[in-house]
């Protein structure tokens, strides 16, 4: 009997040592998974309001829709300036004040060539931008765009692109530590419960609710 009373005794302690390697190691391993998905997704959603940007620059407003922005990259242009001679080139700016010219000229430059600077996406990863990341392609980003008519009725474009936590976070794996995080944010400190920029209620720069 007192045997068996040692061995259910070391079965005891060992599941609860294992219980509360558990209970410390999920927390910690979910915030890892959480801080590197987190940074895929904020990194994909600044492309995409790097193109709603350029689009509303050409446009004067924004889409809603992942066809016409990503068609809008791949295949329109912006155009853009630059000085013909350099200013401290005398004779050169003489010769343009002669000729009755400004210093300036104009020429267009493809979209996916000027936006993103001097990372160059390519054309898969554009065609990708709707995508979330970690999802296999399986989900996209929640992306609106309208015009709303602010206190001082001024008329602005806005737009608004969003995906959910739930949407890109293990469930299964971490199940109540992401009902914990949602309910967090929502409640606690009354904000969107996932990464998004912009607002379809209020014109704000686009801004991110990472930043």
């Amino acid at each position: 009997m007192k045997k068996l009373f040692q061995i259910l005794l070391a079965a005891v302690i060992v599941a609860l040592v294992y219980w509360i390697y558990v209970m410390i190691a999920t927390p910690i391993r979910f915030g890892e998974e959480l801080k590197v998905r987190k940074a895929g997704v904020i990194e994909r959603i600044v492309n995409i309001r790097t193109a709603q940007r350029a689009y509303k620059a050409k446009y004067q407003h924004f889409t809603g829709d992942f066809d016409s922005l990503i068609q809008f990259v791949l295949n329109d242009s912006l155009v853009m300036e630059r000085k013909i001679v350099d200013e401290d080139d005398s004779v050169g700016m003489a010769k343009l004040k002669k000729a009755g010219k400004k210093n300036i000229e104009k020429f267009n430059m493809a979209v996916i060539d000027t936006i993103f600077g001097a990372k160059k996406l390519s054309k898969e990863e554009v065609l990708d931008l709707r995508y979330v990341p970690f999802t296999n392609k399986q989900q996209q980003y929640i992306m609106e765009a309208g015009i709303i008519t602010t206190e001082s009725k001024v008329v602005i474009p806005v737009v608004e692109c969003r995906v959910p936590y739930k949407t890109f976070l293990d469930t299964v794996a971490y199940r109540q530590e992401i009902i914990n995080l949602i309910d967090d944010e929502e409640n606690n400190f009354n904000r969107y419960a996932g990464v998004k920029f912009g607002s379809m209620e209020t014109g704000n720069n686009e801004a991110g609710n990472w930043e």
